[in-house]
């Protein structure tokens, strides 16, 4: 991995911690992983954001993808790789936490009542 990638991914990584962080800051719940005083977090939600961003970023690479395949003069080749990278990597996480999701499921339904 080049230093361009692994610094696009730690400034991503900030941003998305500083998104995370900026509603608790304001509504005042508890940083993750702290016990909830509150109500707890609406988990539906999350899940649901990112879905929608896993397919904002198939689009984005499939967008870039097509542009630099026409011949486009503003496609970059470096900017299009990393898109798709990138989508590949959110579809991966999804795909990783649809599997853990649907294993505790099935250890919560096997457990003696």
């Amino acid at each position: 991995m080049s230093t361009i990638d692994v610094n696009n991914l730690l400034s991503q990584m900030r941003q998305m911690t500083a998104q995370v962080r900026a509603p608790e800051a304001t509504s005042g719940l508890a940083p993750i992983g702290a016990p909830l005083a509150g109500a707890p977090a609406d988990f539906s939600a999350v899940l649901r954001q990112s879905i929608s961003a896993v397919g904002r970023n198939q689009l984005e690479a499939g967008r870039l993808a097509a542009s630099f395949e026409r011949g486009d003069p503003g496609a970059n080749l470096g900017r299009t790789m990393i898109a798709v990278q990138k989508a590949d990597l959110s579809l991966r996480t999804v795909v990783a936490v649809q599997s853990k999701l649907v294993d505790a499921y099935k250890e919560i339904m096997n457990m003696p009542v």
